[in-house]
C-alpha cells in the first residue's frame, strides 16, 4: 500500500490541533507533526503580504487523498489553504506498515 505526506499551514496551533485531533479522530490519518510558528510571505490578492502560521506534516496513505482534502477544506478557516501532498518513495517498511494499519 503507498503511503504519503501532506503538509498543512494552519492560522494557529489551536486550528492545528483541531484539524490533526479530527483527521485522527476519523482514522484518515495514523500521525500529525505540529511545528513551532513560521512566518510566511507570499502573493494573495494583487500583492506582497505576510502571516504567522503553524505547519503540521500528516501521515497517512494514498487513497485517503480526497477524503482527507475535503476534510481539512471544511475545517480550514483560510479561503485558499496550503495543502500539499508528498508521496513516500521509501522508509523504514515497519513504519510505513504501521501507517497503513492506523488508517482505515
Amino acid at each position: 500500500m503507498e503511503t504519503k505526506l501532506f503538509y498543512v499551514t494552519c492560522k494557529d496551533k489551536d486550528e492545528a490541533k483541531k484539524i490533526a485531533k479530527k483527521l485522527l479522530e476519523e482514522r484518515l490519518i495514523a500521525c500529525a507533526n505540529i511545528f513551532p510558528e513560521i512566518e510566511s510571505f507570499f502573493w494573495w490578492e494583487q500583492k506582497i503580504d505576510s502571516a504567522k502560521e503553524t505547519p503540521m506534516i500528516l501521515k497517512t496513505k494514498k487513497t485517503l487523498t480526497k477524503e482527507i482534502i475535503a476534510k481539512i477544506k471544511e475545517l480550514h478557516s483560510y479561503e485558499c489553504p496550503c495543502i500539499i501532498e508528498i508521496p513516500i518513495t521509501g522508509g523504514y517498511k515497519e513504519f510505513l506498515k504501521w501507517i497503513c494499519e492506523e488508517t482505515k
